[in-house]
């Protein structure tokens, strides 16, 4: 009888070791789970990074061989006026560009307004290229400046483009007056730029 007491006590602490042992094998499993998880979780991130960086890389040569073939937009996300205020506008329509010697200066700020001077809510200048200054820094930035002549706009244009992107910004200084707007946004190659322009101002 007793015999059979011992042998039931140790088969059911063996049973209890068995179920803990089990228990914590699955506890590490889940742990294990996890933790590939986050390595997988961190390797499509790394994976995105290395993309977007490549990408980045291919904008930022595409928008200096555009700069340097003088045939490229840079499509405005957000303008400053020269009292510090910003405004947040539609690319397409905001932009500064220069195609075949010529450079155009549009701005959008009501594109409700038909009744503007170039029917999209703002104006829209015209101008010959000249002047050409380029020059890249040791980090990769681009600075491009000219100047843009025409009947109703006499300006220098300054560009600056971010190293290892197409991050860019264009500041209008007119020749006659301290009206400075600056332009921030993507600088792309003219042919693939999706710019809207409106009625000229002359």
């Amino acid at each position: 009888m007793k015999r059979i007491v011992l042998l039931s006590a140790l088969a059911l602490l063996l049973c209890a070791i068995s179920d803990e042992a089990f228990a914590q094998s699955k506890k590490m499993t889940r742990k294990e789970k996890e933790a590939a998880w986050r390595a997988e979780r961190l390797r499509k991130r790394a994976a995105e990074e290395r993309i977007e960086i490549h990408n980045d890389s291919i904008e930022y040569l595409q928008a200096i061989a555009s700069l340097k073939g003088g045939s490229w937009a840079l499509e405005a996300g957000n303008l400053t006026f020269s009292n510090g205020t910003t405004d947040f506008v539609t690319e397409s329509t905001n932009f500064v560009s220069v195609n075949n010697g010529m450079a155009t200066v549009q701005t959008a700020l009501d594109e409700s307004n038909v009744y503007s001077p170039n029917g999209l809510g703002g104006i829209t200048l015209t101008g010959q290229v000249g002047d050409e200054e380029m020059k890249i820094d040791r980090y990769g930035n681009v600075y491009y400046n000219f100047g843009v002549y025409g009947s109703e706009i006499s300006a220098t244009v300054s560009v600056v483009l971010s190293a290892g992107s197409n991050r860019a910004t264009a500041t209008i200084a007119p020749n006659f007056n301290n009206m400075n707007l600056t332009m921030s946004g993507n600088l792309y190659p003219y042919n693939s730029a999706g710019i809207i322009e409106g009625i000229t101002g002359h």
